[in-house]
Protein backbone atom coordinates (compact mmCIF):
# COMPACT_ATOMS: atom_id res chain seq x y z
CA UNK A 1 0.00 0.00 0.00
CA UNK A 2 2.95 2.32 0.97
CA UNK A 3 4.48 1.58 -2.17
CA UNK A 4 1.13 2.47 -4.65
CA UNK A 5 1.47 5.81 -2.39
CA UNK A 6 4.81 6.75 -3.34
CA UNK A 7 3.95 6.28 -6.66
CA UNK A 8 0.80 8.27 -6.81
CA UNK A 9 2.80 11.04 -5.35
CA UNK A 10 5.50 10.56 -7.70
CA UNK A 11 2.44 11.03 -10.82
CA UNK A 12 1.08 14.13 -8.94
CA UNK A 13 4.91 16.08 -8.69
CA UNK A 14 5.80 15.34 -12.13
CA UNK A 15 2.44 16.46 -13.05
CA UNK A 16 2.68 19.63 -11.10
CA UNK A 17 6.41 20.06 -12.30
CA UNK A 18 5.32 19.32 -16.02
CA UNK A 19 2.44 22.43 -15.55
CA UNK A 20 4.94 25.22 -13.95
CA UNK A 21 7.29 24.42 -16.46
CA UNK A 22 4.88 25.03 -19.28
CA UNK A 23 2.71 28.06 -17.13
CA UNK A 24 6.94 29.75 -16.87
CA UNK A 25 7.18 29.30 -20.61
CA UNK A 26 4.34 30.81 -22.10
CA UNK A 27 3.86 33.53 -18.96
CA UNK A 28 5.20 36.24 -20.70
CA UNK A 29 2.93 36.01 -23.77
CA UNK A 30 -0.25 34.88 -22.02
CA UNK A 31 0.06 37.59 -19.30
CA UNK A 32 0.32 40.23 -21.52
CA UNK A 33 -2.40 43.04 -22.18
CA UNK A 34 -3.23 42.85 -25.73
CA UNK A 35 -5.29 45.86 -25.70
CA UNK A 36 -4.41 47.79 -22.55
CA UNK A 37 -1.52 49.70 -21.85
CA UNK A 38 1.49 49.72 -19.59
CA UNK A 39 1.34 53.25 -18.45
CA UNK A 40 -0.98 56.00 -18.89
CA UNK A 41 -1.11 59.93 -18.84
CA UNK A 42 -1.64 62.68 -16.04
CA UNK A 43 -5.09 63.62 -17.81
CA UNK A 44 -6.22 59.60 -17.15
CA UNK A 45 -5.61 59.93 -13.42
CA UNK A 46 -6.83 62.72 -12.13
CA UNK A 47 -10.71 62.55 -12.66
CA UNK A 48 -11.27 58.76 -11.07
CA UNK A 49 -9.12 60.12 -8.33
CA UNK A 50 -10.93 63.52 -7.40
CA UNK A 51 -13.89 61.55 -8.11
CA UNK A 52 -13.36 58.73 -5.65
CA UNK A 53 -11.90 61.30 -2.38
CA UNK A 54 -14.51 63.44 -3.23
CA UNK A 55 -17.62 60.64 -2.81
CA UNK A 56 -15.74 59.03 0.28
CA UNK A 57 -15.91 62.85 2.17
CA UNK A 58 -19.63 62.65 1.33
CA UNK A 59 -20.42 59.71 2.35
CA UNK A 60 -18.54 60.43 5.71
CA UNK A 61 -20.10 63.89 5.98
CA UNK A 62 -23.57 62.80 5.69
CA UNK A 63 -23.26 59.97 8.25
CA UNK A 64 -20.44 61.13 10.63
CA UNK A 65 -19.66 64.65 10.04
CA UNK A 66 -23.67 65.55 10.13
CA UNK A 67 -24.29 63.45 13.28
CA UNK A 68 -20.96 65.10 15.30
CA UNK A 69 -22.10 68.82 14.14
CA UNK A 70 -25.99 68.41 14.73
CA UNK A 71 -27.37 68.37 11.38
CA UNK A 72 -28.82 65.23 11.41
CA UNK A 73 -29.61 62.40 14.41
CA UNK A 74 -29.81 58.79 13.45
CA UNK A 75 -32.23 58.12 15.69
CA UNK A 76 -31.71 55.20 17.86
CA UNK A 77 -31.36 53.74 21.11
CA UNK A 78 -28.57 51.02 19.89
CA UNK A 79 -24.87 51.47 20.62
CA UNK A 80 -22.08 53.10 18.37
CA UNK A 81 -24.37 56.20 17.91
CA UNK A 82 -22.11 58.93 16.68
CA UNK A 83 -24.39 61.94 17.27
CA UNK A 84 -24.09 60.67 21.32
CA UNK A 85 -20.28 61.14 20.47
CA UNK A 86 -20.27 57.19 21.22
CA UNK A 87 -17.06 56.88 17.96
CA UNK A 88 -16.24 53.15 17.69
CA UNK A 89 -12.61 52.86 16.20
CA UNK A 90 -13.96 51.23 12.54
CA UNK A 91 -15.35 54.37 11.75
CA UNK A 92 -11.03 55.31 11.45
CA UNK A 93 -10.74 52.82 8.56
CA UNK A 94 -12.84 54.06 5.51
CA UNK A 95 -11.42 57.40 4.76
CA UNK A 96 -7.75 56.10 5.92
CA UNK A 97 -8.18 53.21 3.28
CA UNK A 98 -9.32 55.41 0.66
CA UNK A 99 -7.27 58.66 0.78
CA UNK A 100 -3.98 57.07 0.77
CA UNK A 101 -4.18 54.99 -2.85
CA UNK A 102 -5.68 57.87 -3.93
CA UNK A 103 -2.68 60.02 -3.13
CA UNK A 104 -0.76 57.64 -4.95
CA UNK A 105 -2.47 58.25 -7.54
CA UNK A 106 -2.34 62.16 -7.13
CA UNK A 107 1.37 61.96 -6.52
CA UNK A 108 1.89 59.93 -9.79
CA UNK A 109 0.11 62.71 -11.85
CA UNK A 110 3.50 65.00 -10.86
CA UNK A 111 5.86 62.14 -11.62
CA UNK A 112 4.18 61.84 -15.09
CA UNK A 113 4.06 65.31 -15.85
CA UNK A 114 7.47 66.00 -15.20
CA UNK A 115 8.76 63.62 -17.53
CA UNK A 116 10.27 65.07 -20.82
CA UNK A 117 8.22 63.70 -22.79
CA UNK A 118 4.54 64.46 -20.91
CA UNK A 119 6.06 67.69 -19.27
CA UNK A 120 2.96 69.86 -17.79
CA UNK A 121 3.43 72.64 -15.05
CA UNK A 122 -0.07 73.06 -15.16
CA UNK A 123 -0.85 68.88 -13.80
CA UNK A 124 2.09 69.03 -11.60
CA UNK A 125 0.63 72.19 -9.80
CA UNK A 126 -2.51 70.43 -9.94
CA UNK A 127 -1.28 67.41 -8.37
CA UNK A 128 0.28 69.56 -5.45
CA UNK A 129 -3.12 71.50 -4.80
CA UNK A 130 -4.77 67.90 -4.39
CA UNK A 131 -1.90 66.49 -2.13
CA UNK A 132 -2.61 69.11 -0.37
CA UNK A 133 -6.42 68.54 -0.08
CA UNK A 134 -6.28 65.03 0.64
CA UNK A 135 -3.06 65.28 3.43
CA UNK A 136 -4.79 68.11 5.19
CA UNK A 137 -7.79 65.86 5.79
CA UNK A 138 -5.67 62.97 6.72
CA UNK A 139 -3.73 64.90 9.17
CA UNK A 140 -7.08 66.89 10.83
CA UNK A 141 -8.58 63.92 11.02
CA UNK A 142 -6.51 61.80 12.75
CA UNK A 143 -3.00 63.58 13.84
CA UNK A 144 0.33 62.57 13.19
CA UNK A 145 0.15 60.29 10.07
CA UNK A 146 3.04 59.00 7.06
CA UNK A 147 3.70 61.71 5.09
CA UNK A 148 7.25 61.99 3.36
CA UNK A 149 7.21 58.27 3.27
CA UNK A 150 3.94 57.61 2.90
CA UNK A 151 2.86 55.92 -0.94
CA UNK A 152 6.21 54.30 -1.55
CA UNK A 153 5.55 50.90 -1.35
CA UNK A 154 6.53 50.53 -5.29
CA UNK A 155 10.20 51.34 -3.66
CA UNK A 156 9.82 49.02 -0.86
CA UNK A 157 8.79 51.12 1.96
CA UNK A 158 6.30 49.30 3.79
CA UNK A 159 6.54 50.90 7.15
CA UNK A 160 6.50 54.60 6.77
CA UNK A 161 7.19 57.12 9.39
CA UNK A 162 4.54 59.23 10.81
CA UNK A 163 4.99 62.68 10.57
CA UNK A 164 4.44 65.48 12.69
CA UNK A 165 1.37 67.17 12.28
CA UNK A 166 2.93 70.67 12.05
CA UNK A 167 5.96 69.28 9.53
CA UNK A 168 3.69 68.03 7.59
CA UNK A 169 1.44 71.55 7.67
CA UNK A 170 4.66 73.05 7.23
CA UNK A 171 5.47 71.12 3.90
CA UNK A 172 1.93 71.68 2.64
CA UNK A 173 2.71 75.43 2.95
CA UNK A 174 5.44 74.86 0.31
CA UNK A 175 3.46 72.62 -2.07
CA UNK A 176 1.00 75.15 -2.24
CA UNK A 177 3.46 78.19 -2.94
CA UNK A 178 5.06 75.61 -5.68
CA UNK A 179 1.65 74.57 -7.08
CA UNK A 180 0.66 78.24 -7.08
CA UNK A 181 4.21 79.24 -9.63
CA UNK A 182 3.55 76.50 -11.71
CA UNK A 183 -0.28 77.51 -12.36
CA UNK A 184 1.34 80.64 -13.42
CA UNK A 185 2.77 79.58 -16.64
CA UNK A 186 -1.10 78.65 -17.91
CA UNK A 187 -0.52 75.55 -19.43
CA UNK A 188 -2.97 74.19 -20.92
CA UNK A 189 -4.54 70.45 -19.74
CA UNK A 190 -7.11 68.38 -21.38
CA UNK A 191 -10.77 69.68 -20.59
CA UNK A 192 -12.31 66.54 -19.98
CA UNK A 193 -9.62 65.05 -17.88
CA UNK A 194 -11.03 67.84 -14.97
CA UNK A 195 -14.21 67.42 -13.65
CA UNK A 196 -14.34 70.42 -11.08
CA UNK A 197 -13.25 73.24 -13.38
CA UNK A 198 -13.12 71.90 -16.95
CA UNK A 199 -9.63 72.70 -18.17
CA UNK A 200 -9.61 76.52 -16.11
CA UNK A 201 -6.41 76.42 -14.66
CA UNK A 202 -6.37 80.04 -13.55
CA UNK A 203 -9.78 78.74 -11.52
CA UNK A 204 -7.21 75.89 -10.26
CA UNK A 205 -4.53 78.11 -9.20
CA UNK A 206 -7.69 80.46 -6.93
CA UNK A 207 -8.18 76.98 -5.50
CA UNK A 208 -5.26 76.30 -4.25
CA UNK A 209 -4.55 79.84 -2.74
CA UNK A 210 -7.66 79.56 -1.12
CA UNK A 211 -6.96 76.48 0.59
CA UNK A 212 -3.30 77.92 1.76
CA UNK A 213 -6.01 80.61 3.71
CA UNK A 214 -7.69 77.90 5.08
CA UNK A 215 -4.63 75.70 6.00
CA UNK A 216 -2.86 78.97 7.11
CA UNK A 217 -6.07 80.21 9.55
CA UNK A 218 -6.54 76.25 11.14
CA UNK A 219 -2.63 76.75 12.67
CA UNK A 220 -2.92 80.82 13.25
CA UNK A 221 -3.28 80.13 17.22
CA UNK A 222 0.18 78.20 17.14
CA UNK A 223 2.34 80.33 19.07
CA UNK A 224 5.59 78.88 17.15
CA UNK A 225 4.00 79.44 13.87
CA UNK A 226 1.86 82.04 14.15
CA UNK A 227 3.72 84.89 13.10
CA UNK A 228 4.77 83.69 9.87
CA UNK A 229 1.26 82.28 9.52
CA UNK A 230 -0.61 85.81 9.94
CA UNK A 231 2.56 87.54 7.68
CA UNK A 232 1.56 85.43 4.90
CA UNK A 233 -2.48 85.12 4.67
CA UNK A 234 -2.13 89.39 5.26
CA UNK A 235 0.20 88.72 1.82
CA UNK A 236 -2.32 87.04 0.02
CA UNK A 237 -5.40 89.26 0.92
CA UNK A 238 -3.84 92.52 1.49
CA UNK A 239 -0.21 92.58 0.35
CA UNK A 240 0.42 90.47 -3.14
CA UNK A 241 -3.12 90.14 -4.73
CA UNK A 242 -2.31 90.05 -8.28
CA UNK A 243 0.25 86.71 -7.19
CA UNK A 244 -2.44 85.25 -5.06
CA UNK A 245 -5.38 85.07 -6.48
CA UNK A 246 -8.19 83.79 -4.91
CA UNK A 247 -11.87 82.71 -4.75
CA UNK A 248 -13.93 86.17 -5.43
CA UNK A 249 -17.58 84.54 -6.64
CA UNK A 250 -19.40 81.09 -7.00
CA UNK A 251 -17.97 80.57 -10.62
CA UNK A 252 -14.65 79.95 -8.22
CA UNK A 253 -16.21 77.53 -5.91
CA UNK A 254 -14.24 73.96 -6.42
CA UNK A 255 -17.27 71.20 -7.31
CA UNK A 256 -17.86 67.82 -9.09
CA UNK A 257 -21.35 68.85 -10.47
CA UNK A 258 -23.15 65.13 -10.40
CA UNK A 259 -25.50 63.83 -13.06
CA UNK A 260 -27.92 62.39 -10.93
CA UNK A 261 -28.11 59.14 -12.84
CA UNK A 262 -26.81 55.76 -11.71
CA UNK A 263 -25.17 54.72 -14.69
CA UNK A 264 -22.08 52.75 -14.46
CA UNK A 265 -20.50 54.44 -17.40
CA UNK A 266 -20.62 57.72 -16.23
CA UNK A 267 -17.63 58.70 -13.64
CA UNK A 268 -19.84 61.60 -12.27
CA UNK A 269 -22.99 59.94 -10.30
CA UNK A 270 -23.14 61.60 -7.27
CA UNK A 271 -22.48 58.78 -4.38
CA UNK A 272 -25.69 59.90 -2.40
CA UNK A 273 -27.41 58.24 -5.65
CA UNK A 274 -25.01 55.19 -5.49
CA UNK A 275 -24.64 54.22 -2.23
CA UNK A 276 -27.13 54.96 -0.63
CA UNK A 277 -30.95 53.81 -1.02
CA UNK A 278 -33.34 56.49 -0.92
CA UNK A 279 -35.39 55.30 2.10
CA UNK A 280 -31.46 55.02 4.20
CA UNK A 281 -31.09 58.83 2.78
CA UNK A 282 -34.26 60.03 4.37
CA UNK A 283 -34.07 57.76 7.48
CA UNK A 284 -32.00 60.63 9.63
CA UNK A 285 -34.01 63.68 11.19
CA UNK A 286 -32.65 66.84 11.07
CA UNK A 287 -31.95 68.27 14.65
CA UNK A 288 -33.29 71.31 16.21
CA UNK A 289 -30.36 73.11 16.12
CA UNK A 290 -30.14 72.76 12.49
CA UNK A 291 -33.43 73.76 11.71
CA UNK A 292 -34.37 75.91 13.99
CA UNK A 293 -31.89 78.44 12.67
CA UNK A 294 -33.24 78.48 9.18
CA UNK A 295 -36.69 78.86 10.11
CA UNK A 296 -35.91 81.82 12.14
CA UNK A 297 -33.89 83.61 9.70
CA UNK A 298 -36.61 82.43 6.92
CA UNK A 299 -33.68 81.41 4.99
CA UNK A 300 -34.72 81.30 1.35
CA UNK A 301 -32.42 77.85 1.37
CA UNK A 302 -35.65 76.27 2.73
CA UNK A 303 -38.05 78.55 0.74
CA UNK A 304 -41.06 80.41 2.19
CA UNK A 305 -43.56 77.91 2.69
CA UNK A 306 -42.56 76.94 6.23
CA UNK A 307 -44.41 74.38 7.89
CA UNK A 308 -45.68 72.66 4.33
CA UNK A 309 -43.79 69.93 2.31
CA UNK A 310 -43.42 73.01 -0.35
CA UNK A 311 -40.61 73.12 -2.37
CA UNK A 312 -37.04 73.97 -1.06
CA UNK A 313 -33.28 74.34 -2.03
CA UNK A 314 -31.87 71.97 0.78
CA UNK A 315 -34.33 69.69 -0.04
CA UNK A 316 -36.09 69.77 3.74
CA UNK A 317 -38.86 67.77 3.86
CA UNK A 318 -41.52 69.57 6.59
CA UNK A 319 -42.96 67.16 9.79
CA UNK A 320 -46.74 67.22 10.41
CA UNK A 321 -46.11 70.05 12.63
CA UNK A 322 -43.75 72.04 10.48
CA UNK A 323 -40.09 72.62 10.49
CA UNK A 324 -39.35 70.58 13.71
CA UNK A 325 -36.05 68.93 14.54
CA UNK A 326 -35.27 66.46 17.21
CA UNK A 327 -32.63 67.59 20.19
CA UNK A 328 -29.55 65.54 19.61
CA UNK A 329 -27.70 63.82 22.62
CA UNK A 330 -31.01 63.03 23.78
CA UNK A 331 -31.23 60.36 26.82
CA UNK A 332 -31.22 56.68 25.49
CA UNK A 333 -34.74 55.76 26.29
CA UNK A 334 -36.15 58.62 25.57
CA UNK A 335 -38.88 58.83 22.61
CA UNK A 336 -37.62 60.86 20.21
CA UNK A 337 -40.01 61.60 17.14
CA UNK A 338 -38.70 62.47 13.40
CA UNK A 339 -40.27 65.24 11.76
CA UNK A 340 -38.18 66.59 9.77
CA UNK A 341 -35.66 65.15 6.99
CA UNK A 342 -33.54 65.57 3.60
CA UNK A 343 -35.63 64.56 0.85
CA UNK A 344 -34.44 61.57 -1.39
CA UNK A 345 -37.31 60.86 -3.81
CA UNK A 346 -37.79 63.68 -6.58
CA UNK A 347 -42.08 64.49 -6.99
CA UNK A 348 -44.05 66.60 -9.18
CA UNK A 349 -44.77 68.83 -5.85
CA UNK A 350 -40.98 68.27 -4.65
CA UNK A 351 -38.59 68.09 -7.84
CA UNK A 352 -35.21 69.28 -5.31
CA UNK A 353 -34.29 66.40 -2.79
CA UNK A 354 -30.80 66.54 -1.06
CA UNK A 355 -30.23 62.45 -2.59
CA UNK A 356 -30.47 63.97 -6.17
CA UNK A 357 -29.17 67.16 -6.36
CA UNK A 358 -26.31 68.00 -8.49
CA UNK A 359 -24.56 70.85 -6.88
CA UNK A 360 -23.68 68.80 -3.76
CA UNK A 361 -20.32 67.63 -4.27
CA UNK A 362 -18.13 70.57 -2.69
CA UNK A 363 -14.78 70.48 -2.40
CA UNK A 364 -13.79 74.37 -0.96
CA UNK A 365 -16.64 76.98 -1.85
CA UNK A 366 -16.33 81.06 -2.05
CA UNK A 367 -18.27 81.32 0.89
CA UNK A 368 -15.87 79.73 3.01
CA UNK A 369 -12.99 81.90 1.75
CA UNK A 370 -15.23 85.25 2.45
CA UNK A 371 -15.43 84.01 6.10
CA UNK A 372 -11.92 83.34 6.43
CA UNK A 373 -11.07 87.04 5.49
CA UNK A 374 -13.94 88.09 7.88
CA UNK A 375 -11.90 86.24 10.91
CA UNK A 376 -8.62 87.93 9.64
CA UNK A 377 -10.00 91.01 9.42
CA UNK A 378 -12.10 91.10 12.31
CA UNK A 379 -8.41 90.08 14.24
CA UNK A 380 -6.85 93.02 12.71
CA UNK A 381 -4.85 90.81 10.24
CA UNK A 382 -5.84 92.55 7.01
CA UNK A 383 -7.67 95.56 6.19
CA UNK A 384 -10.99 96.22 7.12
CA UNK A 385 -13.62 95.03 10.09
CA UNK A 386 -14.48 91.77 8.90
CA UNK A 387 -18.15 93.45 8.08
CA UNK A 388 -17.58 93.61 4.17
CA UNK A 389 -16.15 90.11 4.54
CA UNK A 390 -18.97 88.40 6.65
CA UNK A 391 -22.31 89.95 4.77
CA UNK A 392 -20.18 88.75 1.30
CA UNK A 393 -19.88 85.43 2.86
CA UNK A 394 -23.66 85.19 3.49
CA UNK A 395 -24.56 86.45 0.06
CA UNK A 396 -22.26 83.95 -1.55
CA UNK A 397 -23.50 80.73 0.46
CA UNK A 398 -27.01 81.03 -0.10
CA UNK A 399 -26.51 81.85 -4.28
CA UNK A 400 -24.36 78.85 -3.93
CA UNK A 401 -27.78 77.43 -3.95
CA UNK A 402 -30.16 79.97 -5.43
CA UNK A 403 -28.02 82.04 -7.92
CA UNK A 404 -27.91 85.60 -8.14
CA UNK A 405 -30.70 85.73 -5.34
CA UNK A 406 -28.15 88.48 -4.39
CA UNK A 407 -26.65 90.39 -6.64
CA UNK A 408 -23.87 92.61 -4.36
CA UNK A 409 -22.95 92.24 -0.54
CA UNK A 410 -24.94 95.42 -0.56
CA UNK A 411 -27.93 94.25 -2.43
CA UNK A 412 -31.05 95.78 -0.45
CA UNK A 413 -32.66 92.32 -0.28
CA UNK A 414 -29.46 90.82 1.29
CA UNK A 415 -29.92 94.01 3.68
CA UNK A 416 -33.57 92.95 4.62
CA UNK A 417 -32.78 89.38 4.73
CA UNK A 418 -30.00 90.48 7.48
CA UNK A 419 -32.14 92.47 9.23
CA UNK A 420 -35.17 90.11 9.52
CA UNK A 421 -33.24 87.42 10.53
CA UNK A 422 -31.22 89.51 13.50
CA UNK A 423 -27.72 88.76 12.31
CA UNK A 424 -26.25 92.10 11.75
CA UNK A 425 -22.97 92.72 11.84
CA UNK A 426 -22.11 94.80 15.38
CA UNK A 427 -18.73 96.41 15.32
CA UNK A 428 -19.36 97.04 19.02
CA UNK A 429 -19.76 93.33 20.15
CA UNK A 430 -16.56 91.23 21.90
CA UNK A 431 -14.15 89.37 19.32
CA UNK A 432 -14.95 86.10 20.91
CA UNK A 433 -16.25 85.32 24.28
CA UNK A 434 -16.55 81.61 24.05
CA UNK A 435 -16.66 80.99 27.87
CA UNK A 436 -20.12 82.73 28.10
CA UNK A 437 -21.61 81.14 25.11
CA UNK A 438 -22.86 84.79 24.48
CA UNK A 439 -22.75 86.67 20.99
CA UNK A 440 -19.46 88.26 19.64
CA UNK A 441 -17.89 88.53 15.89
CA UNK A 442 -16.26 85.16 15.89
CA UNK A 443 -20.10 83.78 16.63
CA UNK A 444 -21.44 85.68 14.07
CA UNK A 445 -18.81 84.53 11.42
CA UNK A 446 -18.65 81.06 12.53
CA UNK A 447 -22.34 80.32 12.87
CA UNK A 448 -22.76 81.51 9.43
CA UNK A 449 -19.66 79.62 8.07
CA UNK A 450 -21.38 76.58 9.66
CA UNK A 451 -23.70 76.97 6.89
CA UNK A 452 -21.84 77.71 4.01
CA UNK A 453 -19.97 74.61 4.59
CA UNK A 454 -22.98 72.54 4.34
CA UNK A 455 -21.98 69.03 3.02
CA UNK A 456 -18.25 70.05 3.03
CA UNK A 457 -16.61 66.76 4.00
CA UNK A 458 -15.58 67.21 7.57
CA UNK A 459 -14.86 71.24 7.71
CA UNK A 460 -17.29 71.92 10.20
CA UNK A 461 -15.87 69.37 12.65
CA UNK A 462 -12.37 70.99 12.07
CA UNK A 463 -13.94 74.12 12.79
CA UNK A 464 -15.63 73.57 15.82
CA UNK A 465 -12.37 72.00 16.99
CA UNK A 466 -10.51 75.08 16.26
CA UNK A 467 -13.03 77.46 17.75
CA UNK A 468 -15.51 76.18 19.77
CA UNK A 469 -18.10 77.73 17.45
CA UNK A 470 -20.75 77.71 17.12
CA UNK A 471 -22.43 76.99 20.08
CA UNK A 472 -23.78 73.29 19.89
CA UNK A 473 -26.21 72.39 22.42
CA UNK A 474 -25.10 69.33 24.98
CA UNK A 475 -27.76 66.89 25.16
CA UNK A 476 -27.88 64.76 28.41
CA UNK A 477 -27.15 61.49 26.62
CA UNK A 478 -23.44 62.06 25.19
CA UNK A 479 -21.40 59.39 25.91
CA UNK A 480 -17.33 60.10 26.38
CA UNK A 481 -17.90 62.50 29.27
CA UNK A 482 -19.43 65.09 26.72
CA UNK A 483 -16.59 65.70 25.21
CA UNK A 484 -16.78 66.59 21.17
CA UNK A 485 -14.16 63.77 20.10
CA UNK A 486 -10.76 65.55 19.23
CA UNK A 487 -10.06 63.07 16.13
CA UNK A 488 -10.11 59.91 15.37
CA UNK A 489 -7.84 56.71 16.26
CA UNK A 490 -5.70 55.13 13.76
CA UNK A 491 -6.92 51.91 11.65
CA UNK A 492 -5.96 48.49 13.40
CA UNK A 493 -4.82 47.44 10.42
CA UNK A 494 -1.98 50.16 10.06
CA UNK A 495 -1.37 49.19 14.13
CA UNK A 496 -0.91 45.61 12.86
CA UNK A 497 1.10 46.54 9.49
CA UNK A 498 3.30 49.40 10.30
CA UNK A 499 3.74 48.61 14.50
CA UNK A 500 6.87 50.20 15.15
CA UNK A 501 6.07 53.70 13.28
CA UNK A 502 2.87 53.34 15.27
CA UNK A 503 4.00 52.83 18.66
CA UNK A 504 6.51 55.64 18.04
CA UNK A 505 3.55 57.95 16.59
CA UNK A 506 1.37 57.43 19.82
CA UNK A 507 4.57 57.82 22.24
CA UNK A 508 5.15 61.37 20.43
CA UNK A 509 1.24 62.32 19.89
CA UNK A 510 -0.37 60.85 22.81
CA UNK A 511 -2.71 57.99 23.37
CA UNK A 512 -4.61 56.40 20.36
CA UNK A 513 -8.05 57.46 21.32
CA UNK A 514 -10.43 60.39 20.05
CA UNK A 515 -10.05 62.73 23.10
CA UNK A 516 -6.36 63.29 22.02
CA UNK A 517 -5.74 66.34 20.72
CA UNK A 518 -3.73 67.57 17.42
CA UNK A 519 -1.06 69.90 17.05
CA UNK A 520 -3.09 72.83 16.21
CA UNK A 521 -5.72 72.03 19.28
CA UNK A 522 -2.58 71.63 21.64
CA UNK A 523 -2.59 75.32 23.93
Amino acid sequence: MKTINKITNYILLGIVSLSAFSCKKDFNEVNTDPIGKSSVSASQLLAPALVNVLSANMVRNRNFNNELMQVTVDISDAEGKVFRYDVRRNWADYTWNIWYPELTNLRDIYTIASKPESLNSSYKGISLITQAWVFQLLTDVYGDVPYSQANQGKAGNYEPVFDKQKDIYLDLFTKLEEANKLLTEGTSIVASSDPIYQGDVSKWRRLGNSLYLRLLLRVSSKADVSAQVIAKIKEIADGNKANYPIMENNSHTAKILWNGTNSSTSVYSSPFMINVRAVDFRTPAITDFFISSLGFWKDPRIDGAFGVNGVNRFGIAAGPGGLIGVPSGYDTGTSAIKQSYFYSDATTNNPTTLQTDRYTGIVMNCAEVDFILAEAAAKGWITGTGESYYRKGIADAINYWLPTIFTTASDPALEAYINNADIGWNNNLPLDNSANNSVSKMQLIHLQKYYAMFLVDFQQWFEYRRTGHPFIPKGTGLANGGKMPARLNYPLVTQSTNPTSYKNAVASQGADDINTLVWWQKP
